[in-house]
């Protein structure tokens, strides 16, 4: 099997990773300004503005999951060992970002 298929994918699955993130982008933008019309209306907005933050959270942990995929498919493609570095690198922002999500929803009892 051709390796240039694998590089090819990789593209598509990081390009799904950055349109997920910024769809959650424009999704949190639409919460956040929805709970800062309700502030204006002396509305709890405190609630609603962080279910926008962790709503962003879940989506930004599936855009880094989609480049992790691609980053694993570019170093199988090229096997070198800054691709390695770029690979752990992304495994570790993940890791912080998905454990601290994770403990701040418990505790908001989200």
């Amino acid at each position: 099997m051709n390796l240039d298929i694998y590089n090819t994918i990789a593209i598509c699955v990081s390009v799904a990773g950055s349109v997920i993130i910024i769809w959650g982008v424009l999704v949190t933008l639409f919460y956040f300004l929805k709970a800062e019309i309700s502030a204006f209306k002396n509305d709890d907005s405190l609630k609603k503005r962080e279910f926008a933050r962790f709503n962003f959270g879940t989506y930004l942990l599936l855009g880094l999951d989609f480049m992790l995929a691609a980053d694993i498919l570019h170093t199988i493609h090229n096997p070198v060992l800054s691709e390695l570095y770029v690979l752990a690198a992304i495994v570790a922002i993940r890791s912080v970002i998905s454990f601290f999500l994770t403990r701040e929803m418990k505790e908001a009892n989200l």
